[in-house]
């Protein structure tokens, strides 16, 4: 926030608390990133939030000062800081087009913007000389954030309030500052808002490695081969056999040799347990620059992965994610609990995360390896508490901003073996799951990774 001359002991301190929320909120997805530029500070802009965020490598970049060239960044994230120069600006995408053209798919452009519907505290703080310096002349509602990003190349992909309660004694302020966003309604009377934005770049990966995890599905294997797409680049295929009782490893070995002509296949075995341990192992020994996930079951349709990466190359996301609730599903698919649940799940996702998520539980998704590695980091600092690996990665994909793209399937009955859920007993390790991300996501109640 900005620096008047001389302000009252008590608005310094208040600065200085909010700076410290906004770093909060800003450290859990920057100190994963390689770097931080904040950009056109204002005149009256002490740094003192850039000194509060947890990164390595940070810099100013002035008005006048030439931007850096960032398009040749590939594996690595630049977070550029924005401070409050869009509420003193008349030309917003005048601002972002020529920026976007410095940025590469990886950039994220994080905004600290004030309440458009707290406009008269402004003035009436000005009035009363509780603050000193230019008034904020352009108040922003999401609606207009949106449509300007839009119009000039930018998709929101996350939006959190901050900063509601400014006294501190006994902790009153704290345990507000936490509440407040997860309340519907009074979480817009934030002070300030954090807003990330992603640039829409297309970029073409030079390979994908598609992990399928089986257990007991002997009579899937071929088929998962048989019905891959053609993607246009090189696919590696990695299957991760899971303690089954049937055939599946032989059948597996038989079929990567059968097909070793038409792709690079690995076979590996599992020594833990859960489709989570599969899906990890097989990332790890992954070659190429973007991942993806088939279940073995080949209920999501091997030849709808087209489409999941035409959408990665086209720079609709970066994290690209299965929807089976659009569609009617075949036959028996999904029992009703199932659909019952999943529907559950993703609305309070949706809540949690600040997104916009139409199924948590598909088994489908695609994000780059040098993502993957980031989530590995923030995985170490969040827990390890996830057996099914699909809300450890829809977690730190909502809060790095990694912006998140649902694909709607036609979710197809299996045509061999039987599921390998259970519908209450895992039902209850999601709920937990869920709760947990609720308390140190959404209220940040527990303290993530180095974020102070």
């Amino acid at each position: 926030m900005e620096r008047c001359d001389q302000p009252p002991a008590a608005i310094s301190r208040w600065r200085r608390y909010l700076n410290r929320l906004l770093a909060r909120e800003l450290n859990a997805l920057v100190q994963y990133y390689d770097r931080v530029i904040q950009w056109l500070p204002r005149e009256n802009d002490s740094g003192a939030l850039l000194a509060e965020i947890d990164n390595p490598r940070k810099e100013v970049i002035d008005d006048g000062e030439a931007f850096p060239d960032l398009t040749s960044e590939d594996a690595l994230r630049t977070a550029i800081l924005v401070n409050g120069t869009f509420n003193h600006h008349m030309d917003i995408q005048g601002l972002l087009m020529p920026l976007k053209a410095r940025l590469s798919r990886t950039s994220r452009v994080l905004v600290v913007l004030y309440n458009p519907y707290l406009r008269w505290l402004y003035t009436l703080a000005n009035r009363l000389g509780i603050r000193r310096g230019e008034l904020p002349s352009t108040f922003i509602t999401r609606v207009d954030l949106e449509n300007i990003a839009e119009i000039s190349g930018f998709r929101i992909v996350r939006q959190r309030h901050v900063g509601y309660c400014p006294w501190r004694l006994f902790g009153i302020g704290d345990l507000v500052n936490r509440l407040m966003p997860a309340l519907p309604m009074l979480r817009w009377f934030a002070f300030t808002d954090v807003a990330v934005l992603r640039p829409i770049i297309p970029s073409s990966p030079t390979g994908i490695s598609c992990v399928i995890p089986a257990r007991n599905e002997r009579g899937n294997i071929e088929n998962a081969l048989k019905r891959m797409p053609d993607l246009g680049c090189p696919v590696e295929v990695i299957f991760v056999e899971g303690h089954s009782t049937d055939d599946t490893w032989a059948e597996i070995l038989r079929v990567a040799e059968h097909y070793r002509g038409q792709f690079r296949i690995q076979t590996l075995q599992q020594t833990g347990k859960g489709k989570a341990d599969a899906v990890r192992l097989g990332f790890a020994h992954a070659n190429e620059p973007l991942l993806t996930i088939l279940d073995a079951d080949l209920t999501m349709p091997p030849e709808m992965l087209g489409r999941f990466f035409r959408t990665y190359c086209e720079g609709r996301g970066d994290f690209i994610n299965g929807s089976r609730l659009v569609y009617p599903m075949e036959g028996d698919a999904m029992r009703f609990l199932n659909r019952l649940g999943n529907v559950f799940f993703a609305k309070c996702l949706s809540a949690i995360l600040d997104m916009r998520l139409g199924d948590s539980l598909c088994g489908t998704k695609m994000l780059t390896r040098a993502d993957y590695r980031r989530i590995l980091a923030w995985r170490r600092d969040f827990g390890d508490f996830d057996p099914f690996g699909d809300f450890e990665l829809l977690f730190p994909a909502a809060v790095l901003g990694l912006g998140t793209v649902d694909i709607p399937v036609r979710y197809m009955a299996r045509r061999y073996g039987s599921t390998n859920i259970s519908r209450f007993r895992h039902g209850f390790q999601l709920l937990r799951m869920t709760y947990i991300g609720f308390l140190r996501i959404k209220l940040g109640l527990q303290r993530h990774g180095r974020t102070r």
